[in-house]
């Protein structure tokens, strides 16, 4: 199943830039290569903004607390880096429209 995490980062008061980046980089290296193995599929950083969206395969939800756990901001204790994490389930949207017809034709 393919699920959209849309990451917002924030640097915690205290923290220096070098700091808060160097962790950072060595996240982007580690979400790279997820990428060549293909558990992420595709990721972006919003324009502007220090936010990062990403879609990953998973089987079950379980899926994606094992991601996250090995993600370097965890395994180096900086979670409070990643000020929330939103997750949404997608659909293909083939299959939505395949229960439009059926709702449509229900419809009174």
């Amino acid at each position: 199943m393919l699920v959209m995490g849309f990451f917002k980062l924030r640097k915690p008061a205290g923290m220096s830039d070098k700091e808060f980046y160097t962790v950072w980089q060595k996240e982007s290296e580690a979400a790279l290569e997820a990428v060549k193995q293909g558990a992420i599929k595709a990721i972006w950083k919003v324009a502007g903004n220090p936010w990062v969206i990403a879609v990953l395969d998973v089987n079950v939800g379980d899926d994606i607390d094992h991601a996250l756990q090995g993600l370097p901001i965890w395994k180096l204790g900086y979670q409070q880096v990643v000020e929330s994490i939103d997750w949404i389930p997608l659909r293909p949207y083939e299959n939505w429209a395949e229960d439009l017809k059926r709702l449509a034709a229900e419809a009174s």
